[in-house]
């Protein structure tokens, strides 16, 4: 290799570190004007259209998710903890798995899979049609119309759906294990109110939860306001949403986990 290619590859690398660093500096200038300009309430409704058609419109992905692996989290659980003589721990073990851990992170993959693809495309179509651009020429700011409520909205949709995720999946693991596998009611539900604390493990699963939601709507609002306005920028802005909020789920949820061991 000469010379010459390795200064077109550090040219590359640098170009590339560059431009990231610009899409980072543009994304954060587009989320704080957005959420200084918070909604007014005046414009409340427009916080509740939000609100229902992130939230609401997922609920049934949510519930049959959280049914289908609660069921599945049981079924595995029993049979490794029956080998040992410990299937009365059944309900303890999908609980703490379920608030710490796939409770959130299923959730937040599912929330990015519909509502975050949902919002890219939306904002898409709305700049490749120019219905950003009029608002602008009315003198009507599309940050404070447009982006500000699907924020605020996934913000708080996104807890919410995480800890109804949780609680279906719980529930569905109690059907499996006490009424299907006969697991003792009593020391089901005993073991899982001794050792779950609000603090130490559910408040940890809702500081998750939080962060995904910031970051799915984050992603997905900016990539919609930012896409080429054609058809095949803005699918290509769809894909990078589900991509890019999928990645940085799964990184975060590395870190938030080891941080929170620390406390």
């Amino acid at each position: 290799m000469s010379v010459e290619w390795w200064v077109r590859w550090i040219a590359g690398l640098g170009g590339s570190v560059l431009a990231s660093i610009e899409t980072l500096g543009r994304s954060s200038l587009v989320w704080g004007h957005a959420i200084f300009k918070r909604p007014e309430f005046a414009n409340a409704h427009l916080l509740v259209r939000q609100m229902y058609q992130l939230g609401v419109s997922s609920v049934i992905i949510i519930v049959l998710s959280g049914f289908s692996i609660g069921a599945v989290l049981a079924l595995q659980g029993y049979n490794q903890l029956v080998r040992y003589g410990s299937e009365s721990a059944l309900g303890l073990g999908v609980a703490l798995v379920m608030v710490l851990e796939i409770g959130p992170v299923v959730s937040a993959l599912l929330f990015a899979g519909r509502a975050g693809s949902a919002l890219t495309a939306e904002i898409g179509l709305m700049k490749a049609t120019e219905q950003l651009s009029s608002m602008e020429m009315m003198g009507v700011d599309p940050l404070h119309r447009i982006i500000a409520p699907r924020l605020w909205a996934g913000f708080i949709v996104m807890p919410i759906l995480a800890m109804m995720f949780s609680v279906v999946g719980i529930w569905s693991a109690s059907l499996v294990g006490v009424d299907w596998l006969g697991v003792y009611e009593g020391a089901f539900w005993a073991a899982m109110q001794e050792g779950v604390d609000f603090i130490s493990h559910v408040f940890k699963g809702i500081v998750k939860s939080v962060v995904f939601g910031i970051l799915v709507t984050w992603i997905a609002v900016f990539q919609g306001y930012d896409c080429e306005p054609t058809s095949e920028g803005v699918a290509a802005a769809t894909t990078r949403t589900v991509v890019y909020s999928s990645v940085f789920i799964l990184v975060f949820d590395f870190f938030l986990t080891l941080m929170m061991f620390n406390f």
